[in-house]
């Protein structure tokens, strides 16, 4: 690509906003007009540690997925974040999780499986009324998750 037709645009860059692990329950099965593959776990809380903020996840939030044909999981999760000043921010993601069908079976059980065996990325929003944290609510951030047997950790960072 010629630089004339990118308009010279800045290269994005990533830089770490926060470290987040959730607790979430165990899904149900609602299924839906596109078949049984749509479930939901409720979150019950978690820790989220970072340089500019840090906080628990208050109880409340919810997971909506779907299973698809192909065996990935389409993530759809809207929580509040608490930092530890005591602002509320509201974070929602959209995500994927695929792998080996082998590999995705592993983690429907429960069991140990390395990151590096699967495909989990998440993109985010926030949104808040807290003047202290109003620069969330104009950036984007993306996620590289890894699913424990009590709920996923990911790493989230703001593009720049």
């Amino acid at each position: 690509m010629s630089s004339e037709s990118s308009g010279n645009m800045t290269p994005l860059a990533a830089r770490p906003l926060f470290m987040m692990r959730l607790l979430v329950g165990p899904l149900q099965t609602i299924g839906g007009p596109a078949g049984a593959g749509r479930r939901v776990g409720g979150i019950p809380g978690g820790r989220f540690d970072g340089e500019k903020l840090r906080g628990v996840v208050l109880p409340g939030g919810a997971d909506w997925q779907i299973e698809r044909s192909d065996g990935a999981i389409e993530l759809d999760a809207r929580i509040v974040l608490q930092t530890d000043d005591d602002a509320l921010i509201g974070m929602t993601y959209v995500g994927l999780r695929h792998g080996a069908p082998e590999v995705m079976a592993r983690l429907g059980r429960g069991e140990a499986v390395a990151p590096s065996e699967y495909y989990f990325r998440i993109v985010a929003r926030f949104s808040t009324s807290d003047p202290r944290y109003q620069w969330l609510n104009s950036i984007i951030a993306v996620g590289i998750g890894h699913r424990l047997p009590e709920g996923p950790v990911y790493l989230v960072h703001e593009i720049a």
